[in-house]
Order: structure tokens, then C-alpha cells, then sequence
């Protein structure tokens, strides 16, 4: 797997998916997109994206989205119904000589100690979305 990593309180890892970006991008935004390979169900109500796995659940707020390019979800604590500056977000980049496509994560880590847990997530999580879209 190809995977850049730079950390400065955050990871960002770069994949790179032999799709076109309009069938990633469906996949990085909407419920069922996310649900085929992020979560095991995702529910929407407004802007708020309720992500469930097993027994648990979290939700983050889109807070931007660019077609085909990009989407940034904004973490909320549902303990305290306060909004964490806690992110994540997907961004993708089609090369214009070569014509690949790279998908960027990026996330952002509290604690040092969780960069090679977040690492490991992710690139099963990539690999899942690789898997669900053939690439």
C-alpha cells in the first residue's frame, strides 16, 4: 500500500486509487457511500452524520465539501453536545500528467501515542473502500 506519512498533530496519509473521483467522492460523503466500507450504518439529519459500528456509535458535522475534491467533518462529543476541535478529511488529487488519482486523509491526534493506532485504522479503512469500489 502507498502511504505517506507527516504528522504535526494530525496524520495525513496519502493513497492512491485506481477509480475516477466521482465514484471516490460518492463514497467520502453520502450515508450509503460511507456505510459501505466506513461504518457499518451512517444516518443523516441535516449536516450531522451519525456513524454507527457494532455497538457504538459517534457523529461529526460537514463542515465543507467541494465536489469531486474534497469533504471535512468536524468530530462532535455526544457526552456533552460540544464539538471537539477534532477533524477529518478527504481530499482528492488526479495528477495531470500521470492521471492517477491520490486520495488524502487527514486526521487529527490528541495524544502521540495514538498516531500508530489512527495509521493502522485508516489504511484498513482505505483498503475496505479500495475493495468496495474494485480499485
Amino acid at each position: 500500500m502507498d502511504v505517506d506519512v507527516k504528522i504535526a498533530n494530525k496524520v495525513e496519509l496519502e493513497y492512491y486509487v485506481n477509480s475516477t473521483a466521482s465514484i471516490v467522492f460518492q463514497r467520502l460523503c453520502t450515508p450509503h457511500g460511507l456505510s459501505e466500507w466506513f461504518a457499518d450504518d451512517v444516518n443523516l439529519r441535516g449536516n450531522i452524520f451519525t456513524f454507527i459500528w457494532d455497538e457504538t456509535s459517534r457523529k461529526a458535522e460537514l463542515v465543507e465539501r467541494k465536489e469531486n475534491k474534497f469533504v471535512k467533518f468536524r468530530w462532535i462529543d455526544s457526552d456533552c453536545h460540544t464539538r471537539h476541535l477534532s477533524h477529518f478529511a478527504f481530499k482528492l488529487t488526479k495528477d495531470d500528467i500521470t492521471g492517477e488519482l491520490s486520495l488524502t486523509v487527514t486526521e487529527d491526534i490528541h495524544e502521540q501515542d495514538d498516531m500508530d493506532e489512527t495509521v493502522s485504522l485508516w489504511n484498513h479503512q482505505i483498503g475496505e473502500l479500495k475493495r468496495v469500489i474494485g480499485a
